[in-house]
């Protein structure tokens, strides 16, 4: 394995929540509650879970958008949490963002040329126009898109093709890791396949990592060689994306993967129904977070909390009960 290219540790992000008429002390959402994980440069590494799990603060933290609690972000051996000002922007160069939703992340009084290229002006990366806007035209080509619809603004494009721009705005300060934040979720199934293709065709060019958070399993054991499972802020289960998918070891991962569809009429999968919601993150269970919806939980998963531990090579599963 290579060294790594980024290490978050004991990362915990937490909200503060005002005290009501009849509440005196502050109550905080914990949002990401001590997660620790790596990726390796040009890994793709898949972090699901339920909405509301805290994927996307976790992927947000990563890059600074969100301010961690306490813990860690190492990217390239320098810790981000440290890094302020002009330290803080020139890392920023090294680490994007893809967003969820195609029609709220670009600005709509925006030319297409302008939202790509206004990375390129913040980081002096274009010595002119000229340069800037062949850039700007080589990036619309890479994503596949006309280089000739620069001038165009984000309304005159459909879901899949402003989800390009929001791609190819990510590419334009070549970065070394894209946070990409449920990026196919807004778009037709169709539409989706194309843009996870996309990633994995730049991903081999540009040898770019990526954080790809999601909650459909299938897209992303397709896209991720490693998958975090995560759970009321906490990982559940890490190991390899074909492992994970073809043997869950936790509660949670199962009932992940017998909602996934199949093709085969004939598969006799069971479908795993939870009992439930998910607790709240301001007042989470005492002992494992996930026992309240648990169909083989024990008394002590009421009462202690279950490390993130090694079951196997590469596996990692936070239950009392795997094996």
């Amino acid at each position: 394995m290579s060294e790594a290219l980024l290490e978050v540790k004991s990362l915990k992000v937490q909200f503060p929540v005002e005290a009501g008429p009849l509440t005196r002390s502050k109550d905080f959402v914990r949002a990401v509650d001590d997660v620790s994980f790596s990726i390796e440069p040009g890994e793709t590494v898949g972090l699901v879970g339920e909405s509301g799990c805290g994927k996307t603060t976790l992927g947000r933290a990563v890059i600074r958008l969100v301010e961690p609690t306490a813990g860690q972000v190492i990217f390239e051996g320098q810790d981000l949490a440290r890094l302020k000002g002009a330290a803080l922007r020139a890392q920023r160069r090294k680490f994007q963002m893809i967003f969820q939703d195609p029609y709220a992340s670009l600005n709509p009084r925006a030319r297409v040329e302008n939202i790509i290229g206004e990375a390129l002006d913040i980081h002096h990366l274009a010595p002119n126009s000229t340069a800037r806007r062949q850039r700007v035209e080589s990036l619309l080509k890479d994503v596949g898109l006309d280089p000739s619809h620069a001038h165009r603004y984000p309304h005159e494009f459909s879901g899949g093709q402003r989800q390009r721009i929001g791609i190819a705005r990510a590419l334009a300060v070549e970065p070394k890791l894209i946070v990409c934040d449920e990026p196919v979720s807004a778009l037709d199934v169709s539409v989706q396949a194309q843009i996870v293709n996309l990633l994995r065709d730049l991903q081999q060019e540009h040898g770019i990592a990526y954080l790809f958070v999601a909650h459909d399993l299938a897209v992303v054991r397709h896209i991720s060689r490693r998958i975090l499972v995560m759970y009321l802020g906490r990982i559940v289960e890490t190991g390899e994306a074909r492992a994970v998918c073809q043997s869950p070891r936790h509660p949670y991962t199962q009932a992940l993967i017998s909602a996934v569809p199949v093709v085969d009429p004939n598969s006799k999968r069971q479908r795993i129904i939870l009992a439930g919601d998910v607790p709240s993150p301001i007042h989470p269970p005492a002992g494992c977070p996930f026992h309240p919806r648990c169909p083989v939980a024990e008394a002590r998963c009421k009462t202690e909390v279950p490390a993130l531990r090694e079951t196997a090579p590469g596996r990692r599963v936070a239950c009392h009960l795997a094996k």
